[in-house]
């Protein structure tokens, strides 16, 4: 038993500065880790954004991916595993939406036709998202709405969407930009919460680290 609810963020501590600000703002206890069964000790688990996905796992060649991380991958996969063994919540930012969307069967586009809208060009883009799923029911609708506007710093992006996965919003070129598990504890979204200006982002993390 948990004596009380913490976060492991799953990445390189080197890279994960941004979202450790973010938590250590808003008071939700965390630790950075890259080992599985230290991440264990959490009650919930964040998967962080970073380069892309060994093309692989997802049964691709490479044909456009960059800064690929095949340990982290593997390793960052495992982790998912266990929470997802242990029905612990996990929020997944960026390449963690790609990676939940791996774990569960879907694949991706290793380079999407959009992506001088969505990449890294030295700075975060900005453009909106809107509400795509049927319900009503998803975080995405409780937390924005119908749309909110987000940043973006990404080339790839889910393909076929995993089993048992909900796409809960969707950019203006169809690009998904959130999901949900439909059972689990589980979302995703495809921007950067821990630097969205003025904090825009913390209703998320409290949202997440909500759940149980």
């Amino acid at each position: 038993m948990h004596e009380s609810p913490s976060v492991a963020i799953f990445g390189h501590k080197q890279n994960t500065k941004n979202y450790e600000t973010a938590l250590e703002r808003m008071n939700i206890p965390h630790f950075t880790t890259t080992a599985p069964e230290d991440a264990d000790r959490a009650t919930h688990l964040l998967l962080p954004g970073g380069g892309d996905i060994t093309p692989a796992f997802f049964g691709q060649a490479d044909h456009g991916s960059l800064h690929v991380d095949t340990v982290l991958d593997i390793l960052q996969l495992k982790a998912l595993s266990r929470f997802v063994a242990g029905c612990k919540p996990v929020l997944g930012i960026c390449k963690g939406l790609q990676i939940i969307n791996v774990h569960f069967g879907g694949d991706l586009y290793q380079d999407i036709i959009t992506a001088n809208n969505h990449k890294w060009i030295g700075r975060d883009q900005f453009h909106h998202v809107y509400h795509s799923s049927l319900g009503r029911q998803d975080f995405f609708y409780e937390l924005y709405d119908k749309g909110t506007k987000v940043n973006s710093a990404h080339h790839q992006a889910v393909n076929h969407l995993g089993n048992d996965l909900i796409s809960v919003c969707r950019a203006g070129d169809s690009v998904i930009e959130g999901l949900k598990h439909r059972t689990l504890p589980i979302l995703a979204v495809q921007w950067h919460p821990e630097r969205l200006p003025d904090g825009d982002g913390d209703s998320l993390f409290s949202y997440f680290f909500s759940l149980r």
